[in-house]
């Protein structure tokens, strides 16, 4: 199979797709690899390594959409990339199709076979490919809201550990998954005051019996959100519903109940946003305020460590892109249920059942699609 890596193009992503290691491993498989001229420079991957893993360096994007079987990306396509897609090739990247009407249409009309990272499953009911990034993010959270409440920054000039004689940060966690675990992590090691609000009972004692009282954990209810809310100095939103539209769990109304230059960091962008006042922002400009809170809601978040999310990334995704390779795409997905709930398009038809309920698509099994 012919593999081909574009450069990403979203604004400050310079994340790749594949490391050399990975594409070498490809091509021990007797695969080929086309790598875009200076799609790793930025993070160190340079094309002379990729060269020397046996890849080919191509100059255009256009080129590698044009003559590659399997297009391996980070980032949703550009709706410049998805005219550039065909009927037949394989789309493997993070897609996030659920807010994104124009990015799915785009997909629709290009009869391409659209395979995302963040449902792809695995034998525990987990989401490998996510994982990764999503640990990235929670950590990254905490030190962009740290950053964010300097009063400079626009926040409210509170340090997040505090220091002896002064009290530390309030920090409270929406969401107890592998976003939230590490964000609280985080705040925790910068001695931060830490609460996490999960609406499983199971996740919420294996949260108290991990880390005791340097926690508080809460059952997550409006009552809860709304107090917790006035007082703490940084929110963090890292709630997930595998390929759908994240809920709204802090309406605009309880901006009120928060101290002014209050900080939210918004890490269920990629899904729409759990915050009601939530929009994307990019490295580039990556707050706004409303009524006096800041909000940070950057869509790429691990693209600010993109050396260490690649890294972390292709860790996680390279087994099943071997699978895809080596098999083809419809065989891969047939032997392998796990890969096969990744996919969200396959020849014009939504295969992802929270995509087509959430845009207004019909939805048609993924089994079914490919049979």
């Amino acid at each position: 199979m012919l593999i081909g890596v574009p450069k990403e193009i979203k604004n400050h992503e310079y994340r790749i797709g594949l490391t050399p290691a990975g594409a070498r491993e490809l091509i021990d498989h007797g695969h080929q690899v086309i790598v875009q001229k200076d799609g790793g420079t930025a993070i160190g991957l340079t094309d002379e390594l990729y060269e020397r893993a046996g890849a080919q360096i191509i100059d255009t994007a256009e080129e590698i959409f044009a003559k590659a079987d399997m297009i391996i990306k980070v980032k949703e396509p550009q709706p410049v990339e998805c005219k550039m897609l065909r009927e037949g090739q394989v789309l493997y990247t993070y897609l996030h199709l659920a807010p994104d009407p124009e990015q799915t249409r785009g997909l629709v009309e290009s009869g391409c076979t659209a395979i995302a990272y963040e449902t792809v499953t695995d034998k525990r009911g987990g989401l490998p490919l996510l994982a990764p990034m999503s640990e990235v993010a929670g950590r990254m959270s905490i030190q962009a809201g740290a950053h964010a409440l300097e009063k400079a920054q626009g926040g409210s000039g509170v340090l997040l550990g505090g220091v002896p004689g002064v009290k530390p940060a309030n920090v409270l966690v929406i969401g107890g998954g592998v976003v939230g675990i590490n964000a609280a992590r985080m705040a925790m090691g910068l001695n931060a005051r830490v609460t996490i609000l999960d609406r499983s009972l199971e996740r919420l004692k294996y949260l108290d019996e991990l880390y005791g009282d340097r926690i508080t954990t809460l059952y997550s209810t409006a009552d809860a959100i709304e107090e917790c809310l006035r007082y703490a100095d940084l929110v963090i939103g890292a709630v997930l519903i595998p390929g759908a539209a994240a809920p709204k769990l802090v309406t605009r109304a309880q901006l009120g109940l928060m101290k002014p230059g209050s900080v939210l960091v918004d890490v269920a962008i990629d899904q729409g946003g759990c915050f009601e006042t939530s929009k994307a922002t990019t490295h580039q400009h990556p707050t706004y305020d409303v009524d006096g809170i800041v909000h940070y809601c950057v869509a790429n978040m691990p693209g600010g460590v993109a050396r260490t999310s690649t890294f972390a990334l292709t860790n996680a995704t390279l087994p099943f892109a071997v699978q895809l390779a080596n098999k083809g795409a419809k065989r891969a997905m047939f032997e392998d249920i796990h890969l096969l709930n990744g996919l969200n398009v396959h020849a014009g038809q939504i295969t992802y059942e929270a995509v087509a309920r959430d845009l207004g698509y019909t939805y048609v099994p993924a089994a079914k699609a490919l049979g």
